[in-house]
């Protein structure tokens, strides 16, 4: 209730503030749009701007923000976070449209059960690939350049204090001049856990800043996360959620942190850091634009100023306002030579007194206490030749050579964990690259990026990844076709060749490198708000976790081939989003459900003057049974199930209700999450033997401050 209390107390306070209204249900990703909801110009570079009215008061602020390609550093523009639409669904541990198979609990590791979204190889450790959800790389840092301080916060509390889950974000940003900007993020999750010796808390600190000189550019990140998991290896019988008057003694049904689980006194740690810097000089010249102006020399420094701002943002200056040519100098750049840094430590380990319930002890048969640690340092010099310095340069290039140095530390099997002692590894990799890009322009743009491995461990090893966009103009609508694909020639991750614990343990001198093929494509009608994406991946030599959590790999071809279908009906303020999407493998070692689904009926509106947005409806998710992966907390990953625990799950939808609103700058909502628990067969499992959270209300707001 005092939780309550202080949410309206805090929506009352920032409801009062005098903020201008914008318009949040512009979810286009066709269109870069700023905080105002103005189109912005997705191709425009931060550095290029010119804001000359930042000392005038009456302006309201302008911002871009932009995040960065981890290689060579290249700028990419990204929409700013202030989209209402669906923000009951942005802390969803399942994803936006429930894609993911999770162990229930906020912050828990989780597996995309949608082929098509695994990515292996963007974590430093196998150990924070299912930690995604709240890790994030170097590259997706979100930096920022505004005419004000920006700050961004964002609250989501769940339940009670003794099962419930809170988290919250924290964005702050502002620049010292037009070039030089800086901030900080914070994030902190805490899931005290629907079901017993489920906890977590995970939390995150970065800082960032940015300069965008004519020449010289350098963009800096520090990033620090912790994990802690507590493990209690999923409940002892699925009856307890399938058939609970069964269990329960006569009773209704267990308390769902009642019912008996398998593991107690178990848990993972995580903790990883990262410094990232990369940096740029750039070579031009310049040369003279025409500009035209009002023509009100006539007229006060400060008035003409307020006059022309009046102008860009009310469209009040008559049309026949005398006009004035002026010439401005622009900087061209022509070459850039790039440098990009990156220092990163990752340590994981697993506690667990619970003997009786893992493999067989390796080292201790009293206790567990797994560590490892791995440690790199990426450097990566480039040349790039840039787009669009004449009129015959259609295309960057860049040429660049990459070296990484990788330290692992194990622990010794022929010791005791009374005495200790590591055992090192240590890896090289150099590479040379390429990439061939078109940012600018309207009809075509296109990225090809390529490495090919020349000593080290790295001898050998290739990867080729590329996509295409065509924007297509079709009477009222602009079609867009987009291509995408990669080959990979690459070992296997260091951890799934070497690893030792207390229960597991393997070392694989002569594994094969996995080559992977992947072609897609994709179809976008904005008009009919179709979207068609179909795609078919093979790898060969497929690295997996078999039913025994250990490192195996697949001597044959695993293919997959998948398709998606988006389409949203609209109708007055009504509205119907969906999503299909099919896959099928060829292979058991690759389990997936044949159909996901996401479904979403809302009404769409504003009221009170126009000012309140206001979205209201239910959607529901679902996804047809299959032999799941299974989650094991001694390696922290998902395997796949063993032959004597065979279990499929799926083949229940998940409803949720909601409300959600947008007042001004203040996004929130309400949502009843789980509102047909104990309907129709009760398996409400995404992973085997971890059931999901039962039904529970949600609640959420994020506000945006520009001052």
């Amino acid at each position: 209730m005092k939780r309550l209390i202080l949410l309206y107390l805090l929506l009352c306070a920032v409801c009062c503030l005098d903020m201008q209204a914008q318009n949040p249900f512009n979810n286009n990703n066709n269109n870069t749009r700023d905080a105002f909801g103005n189109q912005v110009d997705p191709n425009m570079q931060p550095n290029n701007l010119r804001n000359d009215s930042t000392e005038i008061e009456s302006l309201p602020p302008k911002l871009f923000q932009w995040r960065l390609s981890e290689n060579l550093g290249n700028q990419i523009m990204t929409e700013v976070d202030t989209v209402a639409l669906n923000f009951q669904n942005f802390n969803m541990e399942e994803g936006m449209t429930g894609h993911y198979s999770i162990l229930g609990n906020m912050g828990s590791p989780r597996l995309s059960h949608v082929f098509a979204d695994r990515q292996y190889d963007t974590a430093p450790t196998i150990f924070l690939q299912p930690l995604t959800g709240f890790f994030k790389r170097s590259d997706e840092m979100i930096f920022t350049n505004s005419n004000i301080p920006y700050t961004n916060l964002s609250y989501w509390p769940n339940g009670d204090k003794i099962t419930g889950e809170d988290r919250f974000k924290a964005y702050f940003s502002m620049n010292m001049n037009k070039q030089f900007a800086f901030g900080f993020k914070f994030d902190y999750q805490y899931g005290r856990g629907y079901y017993a010796n489920q906890a977590t808390s995970n939390f995150n600190a970065a800082v960032f800043a940015s300069y965008l000189g004519k020449h010289y550019q350098i963009h800096a990140v520090y990033n620090n996360f912790y994990f802690k998991q507590n493990e209690n290896g999923g409940i002892t019988d699925d009856e307890y959620i399938t058939r609970p008057e069964e269990k329960a003694a006569g009773g209704k049904q267990y308390e769902s942190n009642n019912i008996p689980v398998r593991l107690e006194s178990t848990s993972n740690r995580n903790h990883n850091m990262s410094v990232y810097l990369t940096q740029r000089y750039r070579l031009g010249f310049t040369r003279e634009s025409m500009k035209i102006v009002d023509k009100v020399e006539e007229q006060p420094q400060g008035r003409r100023n307020r006059r022309r701002a009046l102008q860009e943002e009310n469209d009040t200056i008559p049309k026949e306002t005398p006009k004035d040519t002026i010439y401005v100098e622009d900087f061209v750049p022509v070459t850039s030579f790039i440098h990009t840094v990156k220092v990163e430590r990752s340590r994981h380990s697993f506690f667990s007194a619970d003997l009786d319930s893992l493999p067989p002890a390796l080292l201790n048969n009293s206790a567990t206490a797994d560590s490892t640690v791995a440690f790199s340092i990426k450097n990566v010099f480039g040349v790039s030749l840039l787009e669009g310095f004449n009129k015959y340069a259609k295309a960057g290039l860049t040429a660049y050579i990459s070296h990484q140095y990788n330290r692992y530390s194990l622990m010794n099997m022929d010791v005791t964990l009374e005495n200790p002692k590591n055992v090192k590894y240590t890896e090289q990799e150099l590479y040379l690259g390429g990439e061939l890009s078109k940012r600018e322009g309207r009809l075509l743009h296109y990225n090809v990026n390529g490495e090919i491995g020349i000593a080290g461990i790295a001898a050998g090893q290739f990867k080729l990844d590329g996509t295409a966009d065509l924007n297509v103009k079709l009477g009222k609508d602009t079609v867009r076709l987009k291509a995408h694909g990669f080959i990979k020639n690459q070992l296997p991750s260091f951890y799934m060749r070497h690893y030792h614990s207390n229960h597991y343990a393997w070392d694989y001198e002569d594994m094969d490198k996995e080559l992977r093929m992947r072609l897609e494509g994709e179809l976008d009608f904005p008009l009919t708000r179709t979207n068609l994406k179909a795609g078919l991946e093979t790898i060969k030599n497929y690295a997996y976790f078999d039913g025994n959590s250990i490192s195996q790999q697949a001597s044959g071809t695993v293919k997959v081939a998948n398709a998606t279908l988006s389409q949203n009906f609209k109708l007055g303020i009504l509205h119907l989003d969906n999503e299909v999407t099919w896959q099928k493998t060829n292979s058991d070692l690759l389990p997936l459900p044949t159909w996901t689904l996401y479904h979403n009926l809302y009404i769409l509106t504003k009221i009170a003057k126009k000012v309140l947005n206001v979205q209201i409806g239910a959607d529901v998710r679902y996804f047809s049974r299959y032999y799941a992966p299974a989650y094991s907390p001694g390696i922290q990953q998902y395997r796949l199930q063993n032959e004597s625990e065979m279990i499929k799950v799926g083949d229940y939808p998940i409803i949720n209700v909601y409300a959600n609103f947008q007042l001004k700058r203040t996004r929130f909502f309400v949502m009843f999450y789980h509102v047909n628990e104990g309907m129709g067969s009760r398996k409400y499992f995404y992973s085997p033997h971890n059931p999901i959270n039962p039904r529970l209300l949600k609640f959420g707001v994020s506000w945006n401050f520009y001052d």
